[in-house]
């Protein structure tokens, strides 16, 4: 008997086994939904921000340079 957990974003039970393509995903469509989210930063991993964020190309308050 295969494993049954439930899609992440709408709830619908999926079989967690190799023919469920999506898994733990129920669709194509529920999988880019989850994609968006992240893309979105509506998803975040918890933490403290890194510090190369904060030095990231054009983070700074000086004016840029022209060569």
């Amino acid at each position: 008997m295969a494993t049954l957990v439930k899609c992440p974003t709408c709830g619908r039970p999926v079989e967690w086994s190799e023919g469920s393509v999506y898994r733990p995903f129920c669709s194509d469509r529920c999988r880019l939904i989850d994609l968006g989210a992240w893309l979105d930063e509506r998803h975040r991993i918890p933490g403290e921000p890194d510090s190369a964020d904060e030095s990231a190309p054009g983070s700074s308050d000086e004016p840029r340079k022209n060569s």
